[in-house]
């Protein structure tokens, strides 16, 4: 599942093998800017992230994914970001294990 709102540079779409793009879950282009992968600001943007995730469509869409994933019991957030630890696939990872754990 890709988790940007537009596709990482440099890999093609056959060797990305993506399933789902869900560019409603992505974060908003004006928190992407803000937030440039700076480490010092990913608590802020983390909590802003996850903020933005709770506004209807980002929930609703955010059921769906969720809902297909339960079927296909495997769910990997592709993303575009060099940084490993601090970008929006760590924060859904986390919210979709929270989800996990309260079933």
């Amino acid at each position: 599942m890709l988790v940007d709102r537009i596709r990482p540079r440099g890999v093609s779409k056959a060797d990305a093998r993506i399933d789902l793009w869900a560019k409603e879950i992505a974060p908003s282009t004006a928190l992407r800017t803000w937030f440039g992968h700076d480490p010092e600001r990913w608590h802020e943007f983390a909590a802003r992230y996850e903020a933005e995730l709770r506004e209807p469509e980002a929930r609703a869409r955010l059921r769906e994914v969720l809902h297909a994933a339960g079927r296909a019991r495997t769910l990997t957030p592709v993303f575009g970001a060099k940084d490993r630890e601090h970008n929006q696939a760590a924060v859904l990872q986390r919210l979709f294990s929270r989800s996990a754990a309260e079933k």
